[in-house]
């Protein structure tokens, strides 16, 4: 009896240290984020960045997103400094999001307070939403990775 006990304990501990997901904590491919604003002038309007393992890239197309399709910008690199303040973001979008269908989260940009976009790959996996700042209407599942994103855009500025 004791040895079928151990033997059970043995069994029930290595299941539970199985990692279901073993390359979880190995973040996406990359991730694409930004805000921009339709009424708005200037170069600030429209921010898109696209973070990767070692390396942080902006956009300087400026193209206002749609959710018709993903995002196509002319990334250029950014400094090593400045991918040290934004590389943890790639780690912070909720699973919640990811798991999300929709491509549009609220009424981005409907009343003038702008909106998000946000790209994900990962491995074969690729998807990206259109969130509204306007944190009313958006699940508040989403609203610490919003105020991430928007500090680290302000860090970027």
């Amino acid at each position: 009896m004791k040895n079928f006990q151990l033997l059970l304990v043995i069994c029930l501990f290595a299941l539970l240290s199985c990692d279901k997901n073993q390359d979880t904590d190995a973040g996406p491919d990359y991730l694409i984020f930004g805000h921009y604003y339709g009424f708005c002038g200037g170069e600030k309007c429209i921010e898109i960045y696209k973070l990767e393992d070692t390396k942080l890239y902006e956009d300087s197309r400026d193209q206002y997103p749609t959710s018709a399709s993903f995002y196509s910008g002319n990334f250029n690199a950014l400094s090593n400094e400045k991918f040290e303040l934004v590389k943890d973001i790639r780690n912070q979008i909720p699973n919640e999001l990811i798991l999300d269908s929709s491509k549009v989260i609220g009424i981005p940009d409907a009343g003038d307070w702008g909106g998000f976009y946000v790209e994900y790959k990962k491995g074969d996996l690729r998807k990206s939403w259109l969130l509204d700042k306007h944190k009313g209407n958006v699940p508040a599942s989403y609203h610490a990775f919003m105020d991430h994103m928007d500090a680290k855009i302000k860090l970027l500025e």
